[in-house]
């Protein structure tokens, strides 16, 4: 089986898949000439969308294509070819996305972030530090990333609720509503995290009228993807306190041009989408589950249905 690896990491991924399965015959380049030359010798593609993208729109395309991203938005723009298998990476990115989430809930609790301005302002901040226990979450998506994240939190003692496609049952979970539940939710919670793919459902879904339901003490955190916020009506609801503060890890724009109002924006922190890198030992582990399963004919982890979008 010959393998195409289209990845900025690329010896990295080469390097490990010789070592797990040497059967397998990698080819692979740092040159994109080069790349589009081997295509065509390749059953079997390994990289990240953007790149597996420039490939597709030259005409050649793969049997199946293992997506290094959780999101594949580059391999559906329109006029890109859809007949062959895609998976996105699932199950590798839990853990690190939980950690991200934790970091900043726990550091809005604890004033992280103003007690360093006090300190720079030589001021002693005697302020009582606040626990997660008993703080009522949302996680906007609970998909495989969703999920883990919850499973993560549940320890913390905070109270979990979701919004999903449609509304069902899912522990841990106390409820998972459905998309049009959003602006009730929002205002019954202390975080909102939002994880959603980039679908259309999903545009411009947390504008100025859905940013006036939030409680006022309320965090969000947006590490889905950017197309989700709009991101005047974020910073207009931040200045008017209609909620306590936001963490942003994606953006419409990457990386965020110097002009953009969310470089100043009173109660926002930019995360540079750092939050769950491709980790690539884990990457190809499921690459390498899911090439047996590819030549069983057997269903692919995290296969993408491209009417859904995900």
């Amino acid at each position: 089986m010959r393998v195409l690896i289209a990845e900025h990491d690329h010896a990295r991924y080469a390097d490990l898949l010789h070592q797990a399965a040497p059967h397998l015959e990698v080819l692979t380049s740092d040159d994109s000439a080069q790349l589009a030359r081997l295509a065509p010798q390749c059953p079997v593609w390994l990289g990240q969308p953007d790149l597996l993208a420039s490939l597709l729109r030259q005409g050649h395309r793969p049997h199946w294509m293992q997506s290094t991203w959780a999101g594949i938005t580059p391999l559906l723009a329109t006029g890109l070819p859809r007949a062959y298998r895609l998976t996105r990476a699932v199950g590798i990115f839990g853990q690190v996305m939980a950690e991200y989430m934790l970091t900043y809930m726990l550091g809005h609790e604890r004033h992280v972030l103003s007690r360093l301005v006090s300190q720079v302002e030589r001021r002693w901040d005697e302020r009582p530090g606040c626990s997660l226990q008993g703080r009522k979450v949302l996680i906007v998506g609970t998909g495989d990333i969703g999920q883990a994240v919850a499973e993560f939190l549940r320890p913390f003692g905070v109270v979990l609720y979701g919004v999903a496609s449609q509304a069902r049952e899912q522990p841990p979970f106390a409820e998972v509503a459905a998309l049009d539940d959003l602006a009730r939710l929002v205002g019954e919670v202390d975080y909102v995290l939002n994880l959603l793919p980039d679908t259309p459902a999903t545009h411009d879904i947390f504008d100025a009228a859905m940013f006036r339901r939030f409680q006022p003490t309320a965090l969000f955190i947006n590490a889905g993807r950017g197309v989700a916020v709009v991101d005047a009506d974020l910073v207009e609801a931040l200045k008017e306190g209609h909620l306590a503060g936001a963490v942003i890890d994606v953006c419409r724009q990457e990386p965020l041009p110097r002009q953009h109002p969310f470089w100043t924006a009173w109660g926002l922190l930019l995360t540079g989408h750092s939050a769950a890198p491709t980790t690539p030992a884990a990457m190809v582990r499921l690459f390498l589950d899911n090439l047996q399963a590819f030549e069983a004919d057997q269903a692919l982890r995290g296969e993408v249905n491209f009417d859904r979008g995900y």
